[in-house]
């Protein structure tokens, strides 16, 4: 009897274990129950990782190491996707443009202009603040996915507009939603690599202007030459219908493989998070001590009051007054006298062009740690092609002249990357000196998006002349920053051999910032 009632027992055991097991997967426990670096286990398995005898070779963290990046960087991935996605539902609507959207809605004058700028009024109002709450909340697999959810349903209601009030109203609040996606997927990347691999990572995430570029113009070609008509609906709203429906759904995916912060996901195993803190902190980020102590609003106060915050974001900003080709990118494609579905096709060889150009050229920059001087050969490429389309209307210099201009996007990965570089080592700082640089650049495209109006078409000569001053702004910009950085790691240097106390210095041996 009492053999029956202990099998009993052990069998109820082990479906309460179960049980138990089941709802840990499907509710995981509270972000502020994970461990952190102050976790005493966390501890432990960082010294067991770190203190290997010198004698013997690391390969067990260098496998670990590899394993780890491995997983990362295959879940990290459908941030590409994402961005592309991001781009479509806010780009869209220059393929649109050759489609009749303009006539369908009675746009005229200035008003198209309108409906594209007014997205950055809250893409620029919500940046800051939206990646002051992806810090605070530490959940952004449920906040960069929910932006997308929101972008791809105004993109599909925009498909049911019928007049100029109804697009500007729903292209305001796109900007909105979209507003924290690009600080956040960027900050998120910097919470998880080390210095020199931020740049060909946010490369590849932001890859996704190249992809929509080169083949969301092909695949709107399909459908507005594909849909037109259909169920009594013009080819371009079917557009809008699509393209927003297949955001919603990749949204809802990325919420189950986009990971939070290295001390609250649930999917990696405690070795692999006690890596990702250490690898962090050997590399300068910031005092293993410090982790996490600095809060939203010091990190606020501390932008704020950051000089360099401000270079850069004034450098950004003329930098994408010098870029706004981009949205306008069929337009100029359209100068080349051929048909929509012909001038769709040609608007993607180049950005092809560009992703190859954007992975070699982070990657360099990062194997190397150099920032500068592959700035200002994507920027001298760019501004050679502004000159040629100034000069000639040759249909193939002035082809031509777009490959060179789509490679300026490769460039700004890895200004992206130098930003986050610069200030590594506070990541309250950080998540608003990246949104803060982002919003006044994107300020630039909102100058930039007045300077191609249809009466300088077809050279659009005055266009090109605006964009090649203010490229030439923001590359002096960035190199009065490069001589100032440089100046400050000469200065790291001199401090290192003259301070005999390790704990007197401001910044970790071996820090150095990346110019």
């Amino acid at each position: 009897m009492a053999s029956s009632c202990n099998q009993i027992l052990g069998i109820l055991l082990t479906y309460v274990s179960r049980i138990y097991t089941s709802l840990h997967v499907v509710f995981p426990p509270s972000p502020l129950t994970m461990p952190t670096l102050s976790d005493p286990t966390v501890v432990d398995t960082t010294d067991t990782i770190d203190n290997l005898p010198t004698a013997v070779p690391c390969h067990a963290r260098d496998d670990l190491e590899r394993r780890l990046l491995r997983k990362l960087d295959l879940r990290m991935s459908i941030l590409l996707i994402l961005h592309t996605l991001n781009l479509i539902d806010r780009t869209n609507i220059s393929d649109a443009r050759l489609q009749g959207f303009e006539q369908d809605l009675h746009l005229h004058g200035q008003q198209y202009a309108m409906t594209l700028s007014v997205v950055y009024v809250g893409y620029v109002a919500m940046q800051v603040p939206g990646n002051m709450f992806l810090h605070w909340l530490e959940r952004p697999s449920v906040i960069i996915p929910s932006c997308m959810l929101a972008c791809g349903t105004i993109s599909v209601l925009t498909g049911i507009t019928t007049n100029y009030t109804g697009v500007v109203v729903a292209r305001f609040f796109l900007g909105f939603a979209e507003a924290p996606f690009v600080p956040g997927i960027i900050f998120l990347v910097s919470k998880w690599y080390k210095r020199d691999e931020v740049a060909s990572r946010i490369a590849l995430v932001t890859c996704g202007n190249v992809l929509n570029s080169a083949f969301g113009s092909l695949f709107a070609s399909a459908i507005l030459h594909g849909m037109q008509d259909k169920l009594g609906q013009a080819a371009w709203r079917w557009l809008f219908y699509i393209e927003g429906g297949i955001t919603i759904l990749v949204a809802i995916c990325a919420m189950f493989i986009l990971p939070d912060f290295p001390h609250n996901t649930r999917w990696i195993t405690p070795e692999e998070r006690a890596l990702t803190i250490s690898r962090l902190a050997e590399d300068g980020y910031v005092k293993a001590d410090e982790l996490g102590n600095q809060t939203t609003m010091q990190g606020l106060r501390d932008a704020v009051c950051d000089w360099k915050v401000w270079w850069f974001s004034v450098a950004a900003m003329s930098q994408m007054v010098g870029q706004p080709f981009l949205t306008y990118f069929p337009t100029l494609c359209a100068t080349l006298g051929y048909d929509t579905t012909v001038t769709l096709l040609l608007c993607a060889p180049p950005w092809v062009f560009t992703g190859i150009v954007a992975i070699v050229l982070t990657w360099y920059s990062d194997k190397k740690q150099k920032r500068y001087k592959y700035v200002v050969g994507s920027n001298a490429l760019c501004a050679l092609a502004f000159i040629m389309s100034i000069f000639t209307m040759d249909k193939t210099a002035r082809y031509i002249s777009l490959f060179l201009m789509a490679q300026v996007a490769a460039g700004y990965s890895v200004i992206l990357g130098w930003i986050n570089n610069t200030f590594a080592r506070e990541p309250a700082k950080r998540a608003v000196a990246i949104a803060l640089v982002n919003t006044l650049g994107q300020t630039g495209n909102f100058i930039g998006s007045y300077i191609w109006p249809l009466s300088w078409g077809p050279t659009y000569r005055y266009s090109y002349a605006v964009c090649t001053a203010a490229l030439g702004v923001s590359t002096g910009m960035f190199g009065g920053m490069y001589l100032y950085l440089r100046h400050l790691n000469e200065q790291i240097e001199r401090n290192e051999r003259d301070v005999k106390d390790i704990n007197e210095l401001r910044e970790p041996i071996g820090f150095r910032y990346l110019v």
